[in-house]
Parts: structure tokens; C-alpha cells; sequence
């Protein structure tokens, strides 16, 4: 632009120079209290239907039946008369369209009003509870001991849970007490229990784990197609893979943090203790001669400042080398070489071979047409494994920009250390790191499914603390920003309906000199929810994004019922924003504007 306006003053009399206005920006009201800033691209219809959905919402028996309810009046009305009601009223407010062409339309309006898309298929899966306690745990049981509980015939459920759920062994010598933690659990096996805000997929075959990478790649397509380059997708990895290799992966994860704990003391990560390959080869004294522990030691991976991996990661994720085998460390005591994972099947291999094929196709085709991959936070039993996946996909594909993003939950204690840490694995091993961090969406069974096990609660005791943790992992990130050799391949999305913890991300930026274009923090909202926040940043200048579910709408009712349920959690935010629909409903009938059409020349970050 300032090129620009030299050529201007330095062109010959009579020639005009062509230039590009600036893209229209508002001012901030960091109070976030103006609706007509925050309801410029609505409708006016579209803010009736708002306000009815939240004062639905606000009926505690509606909400409590809503399943129900639904279904009985699809039964009552037939299907077509039932979607003309649903795109009426919740449909239309949480979900942008059928397909990649209907949605369209949406996408271009928040585009338009200088906000981007992440798109999300919603479709689930509506089984009862019994269908998904009964996959749950098949899909949580080593083949080896299913095939023994067959032969033995269990007499239930229970029996199974009992008998064959227990996955992990050190296998080669037998270890003393289990990480209850990393074991399904019967109570706890249909993972929709106490979870409003978060989809699930439960393991029925290979095939259906195809069939949900094929609908990942659709929504690669209609982002690539309908967001120039500025879209973001949504994965879930339980959707490409059997969780029980998610369990065992965790668990073999925290045996070795624990391994390292025993010879070297200390807690945490294996990175965070930087022992180098001479000071293992001390601890374990004249054992570290034997030929088995010396080609243990040939295959960790290490640098200049220590230790990043006991095990060879890259490797065990690109190469067809056996888990059961890969997994051994050696004993601190005799030397003897013992597995922190149960032995696995050659057909379990394969799925977990799968699984990673899965995840590495949807990242190279997300690559090919300029889409990054937010990879989801899931459960703590599954989550070391997610995020070490994740980190090397990060490690692989993040080498010259932003491509795959992790999630971080900030309602576990252990959450800020979990991001110090990669932080500093991802200015040793020189990738960019991309984090969307959020409140979560597990609280509830984490703390029921820990008291019921008798394992230590992970999550923060209060909101107020979560708010804490939340605040002081931003403040960690956005800190190194302009005072790390790498500070420019760090990049987070700030994904919150909180407008305190917006305001802490803005004022966190300006004390760190980071610019709204400098790419280092966007901002994150689910369609529907908190136009409030979202509209007035991304009018601003500021990277907004609202997280986009689609689907046919019979297949996205259990989406559908759970937002229903998250906006009753939300009272308090739900009174301010029906109180701004009705502000800017009744000042657009005052002053002539009800028929107003939205019209934007925003352009996004």
C-alpha cells in the first residue's frame, strides 16, 4: 500500500494509478456490548430465530427431553414436514448446510464480515447406550485375550469388562500396579456420559474407519473450495482407529515417564529431565554393557541439550517395526529388557498401521490443497497418544508453515507443563507449533470416571482455576513470541466463549507487540454461539473463526441435542446475547430497518 501511494505522488499529471481501498475495519468495544456490531450480518428473521433457540434453551425440561421430543415429532409430522421445522428453528441456527454446496452461502456472508470457517461433518452416529457400552469395550480388548474370553464364554458384559479389559502388562516381567487410567471401564464405556460439547465415535469395523476418512477428505474439498486458502478441519483420531491402540500407546507413554522417574528422578515428560544418552548408560552401571541395553541405546532419540525420546518415534510411526518389540526398555536392576506394552497381534498392528495411513492421507491431501488440520483433544486415557501423534505429524508436516494444530485442554492440571514442553521440543526439532487451546469438554466424566476408579482427579478443582490455567498457558505462549529464536512458528487459536479470557488474549497481545495480521493468535467461536465476540474481532481486523458443523439433518440431531444442552450450561452468557438480539431487533423496527440485508466488504486476516 505505501508503495502504492508513492507511485501516486510521483505518477506524471494526467496518469492515473490504480489502487486497492483498504479493507473496511471497525473499531473493538472490548465490552463487547454493541449488538449492532454484533448482528451486522443477520437478518432480521435471523435474529428472531436466534432469540426464540436461546429462550428454548432456557426451558429446562425441553432441553432434559429434547431427544425425545425430536423424535416424537418427526413421528408426528413426517420427515419433510420435520426439516422445515428444524431449519426454522435449531437446524438453521447451529448448522451451516446439507452438503459442501448448501453450505456455501454461510461460508461467503462470514467471509464477508471478515470471519473464516472451520468446517466440522456432524454427522453421528444415534446408538443407544447398551450399542455403544458393547463397542466400547470390544474395541478396548486385545484380540489375544478376546479370543480368550470366547473360549471360555463369559457370562456378560460385566464378565468381559472383568475379565479382558485389563489391556497392559509389562508383558516380558509382570509390573506392580496398574494405571487404572489407561483401562475401559464398564461404567464409563459409552463416552457421551456427562459430555455436551464434544461428538464421539465409537469403533465398529476397519471399514467404518474408512468411511469416516472419506468424509474427513469431503470437508478438505469444501474447504478448500469455499475458504481461499483460510479454512481450517477438524479431526478426531478415535474416528480412524480402534481406541484400544489409543490406550495402550497412552499407557506405554506413562510407563516411560515413570521408567524415567525410577533411574533419574525427577517427574514429567522424558524431554523435561535433559539426561543425555551418558548419564542412562550411568544409571544403569555395568548393565548398560550388555548387548541388548547397547542397542537399546543406539535407537533413542537425542540431541545436543539430551534426551528427546527413549523410543524412536519416527520410526515406529513410518515404518512397519513391531509395537509389542519397539516398547522395551531395559530393567534398572538386571538389565533384562521388558516391554512397557502388552503383546499385540499382527492384526492389531495392522490397525494401528491403518489408523496412521488414515491420518497421514488426510494431512498430505489437506497439504495439496492449502487446508490446515486441527487435530481434537480427547479423554485423558487416550490423550498422551493423540497429542505424540500429533506432535510428530507436527514434526513431519510443519517443517515451512502452520499445517496441523494440537488441542489443549485447559481444565487438567497437567496441561501447562504438557505445552512447555512440546514448546521446547518444537524449537529442538526446529517445526512450527500450532495450538488451539480450550476449556474442554470432558470435565464432568473425568472427575466422575476418576472417583469411580480411584485414581487421582486430573482436572482443575473450580472454574476459577480453569480460567488460571487457561490465562497462564496464554501467557507462556504468547510470552515467547518476541523473545525465542523461533517465536514466529508459534501459532495459537484462542478457542473461548469467555469474553474475560478474549480480552487477557488482546491485552496479552498488545503488551507483546503482536499485530491482529502478524498470523500469531486467532480467535474461535461455534456457529450460532457467541456472534457477540466473534463478529466485532474479525470486523476488527482480528483472525476470527467460527467452527462450522454440516449434514444432512436427521444425521446431525445428536449434535443438535448437544448444543441444546451446552447453551442451558450457559445461562448467564445466554442472558446477555438474547439481551443484545432483542436490543438490535427493536432498533432495526424503530428505525425502518426490519427488512435490513446484510452486505459486507470485510476482508479476514
Amino acid at each position: 500500500m505505501a508503495l502504492l501511494r508513492r507511485l501516486a505522488v510521483n505518477a506524471p499529471r494526467g496518469v492515473r494509478v490504480l489502487s486497492t481501498p483498504p479493507p473496511s475495519r471497525d473499531e473493538l468495544d472490548l465490552s463487547f456490548n454493541s449488538p449492532k456490531d454484533a448482528f451486522k450480518s443477520k437478518k432480521t428473521s435471523e435474529l428472531v430465530r436466534a432469540y426464540l433457540v436461546y429462550q428454548i434453551c432456557s426451558i429446562n425440561w425441553i432441553v432434559e427431553n429434547n431427544d425425545m421430543l425430536m423424535k416424537s415429532l418427526r413421528q408426528m409430522v413426517g420427515q419433510r414436514l420435520f426439516e422445515a421445522i428444524m431449519k426454522a428453528t435449531f437446524y438453521g441456527q447451529f448448522v451451516a448446510g446439507e452438503d459442501q454446496n448448501k453450505i456455501r452461502p454461510t461460508l461467503e456472508r462470514l467471509r464477508s464480515f471478515g470471519v473464516k470457517s472451520i468446517l466440522d461433518y456432524s454427522v453421528e452416529e444415534d446408538l443407544s447406550q447398551e450399542e455403544a457400552e458393547k463397542r466400547e469395550v470390544r474395541s478396548c480388548v486385545t484380540s489375544s485375550r478376546l479370543n480368550e474370553l470366547i473360549k471360555t464364554g463369559p457370562r456378560n458384559l460385566q464378565d468381559l469388562v472383568i475379565a479382558g479389559a485389563s489391556i497392559s502388562t509389562f508383558g516380558d516381567t509382570q509390573e506392580e500396579g496398574q494405571l487404572k487410567q489407561y483401562h475401559v471401564e464398564q461404567r464409563f464405556a459409552d463416552r457421551r456420559y456427562k459430555v455436551t460439547s464434544a461428538r464421539t465415535y465409537f469403533y465398529l469395523n476397519e471399514a467404518a474407519c474408512e468411511k469416516n476418512m472419506e468424509a474427513f477428505m469431503r470437508s478438505i474439498d469444501a474447504v478448500a473450495e469455499t475458504t481461499k486458502s483460510t479454512g481450517l478441519m477438524a479431526v478426531k483420531l478415535t474416528a480412524l482407529g480402534r481406541p484400544q491402540l489409543l490406550l495402550q500407546l497412552s499407557e506405554v507413554i506413562m510407563r516411560a515417564r515413570s521408567y524415567m522417574h525410577q533411574i533419574a528422578g525427577g517427574t514429567g515428560n522424558v524431554l523435561t529431565h535433559h539426561k543425555t544418552i551418558e548419564d542412562l548408560q550411568r544409571y544403569l552401571g555395568d548393565l548398560s554393557s550388555k548387548p541388548e541395553v547397547q542397542e537399546f541405546m543406539k535407537k533413542i532419540t537425542s540431541d545436543k541439550e539430551g534426551i528427546v525420546h527413549l523410543f524412536p518415534w519416527s520410526n515406529i510411526l513410518d515404518k512397519d517395526m513391531g509395537l509389542s518389540d519397539s516398547f522395551r526398555v531395559p530393567d534398572p536392576k538386571t538389565g533384562q529388557m521388558r516391554r512397557l506394552i502388552s503383546q499385540i497381534s499382527p492384526k492389531e498392528e495392522e490397525m494401528f498401521r491403518n489408523m496412521l495411513r488414515r491420518l497421514n492421507h488426510i494431512i498430505h491431501v489437506a497439504n495439496e490443497s492449502d487446508v490446515r488440520i486441527m487435530i481434537d483433544a480427547e479423554q485423558t486415557y487416550f490423550q498422551p497418544a493423540i497429542s505424540r501423534i500429533c506432535l510428530e505429524m507436527m514434526r513431519r508436516y510443519n517443517k515451512d508453515k502452520f499445517l496441523v494444530f494440537n488441542t489443549y485442554q485447559t481444565y487438567l492440571k497437567n496441561t501447562y507443563n504438557e505445552i512447555v514442553t512440546d514448546l521446547e521440543q518444537a524449537q529442538r526439532q526446529n517445526f512450527y507449533w500450532g495450538a488451539k487451546l480450550v476449556r474442554g469438554a470432558y470435565i464432568e466424566q473425568e472427575r466422575a470416571r476418576a472417583a469411580a476408579m480411584g485414581y487421582e482427579d486430573p482436572t482443575c478443582d473450580s472454574v476459577g482455576a480453569t480460567s488460571a490455567s487457561f490465562h497462564r498457558c496464554l501467557k507462556e505462549i504468547l510470552g515467547r513470541v518476541k523473545t525465542e529464536p523461533n517465536g514466529d512458528r508459534l501459532g495459537i487459536m484462542v478457542a473461548s466463549h469467555n469474553e474475560d479470557t478474549v480480552r487477557y488474549a488482546i491485552q496479552l497481545m498488545k503488551e507483546h507487540d503482536i499485530k491482529p495480521g502478524d498470523k500469531v493468535v486467532c480467535f474461535g467461536q461455534l456457529l450460532g454461539m457467541c456472534d457477540h465476540i466473534t463478529f466485532p474481532l474479525g470486523q476488527a481486523g482480528y483472525s476470527a473463526y467460527k467452527y462450522v458443523p454440516y449434514g444432512p439433518v436427521v444425521e446431525v440431531l445428536p449434535y443438535l441435542s448437544r448444543r441444546a444442552n451446552e447453551n442451558r450450561g450457559f445461562l448467564v452468557k445466554i442472558k446477555k446475547e438474547k439481551g443484545l438480539l432483542l436490543k438490535e431487533i427493536f432498533r432495526r423496527l424503530f428505525t425502518g430497518q426490519i427488512f435490513y440485508k446484510p452486505s459486507g466488504n470485510y476482508t479476514p486476516v
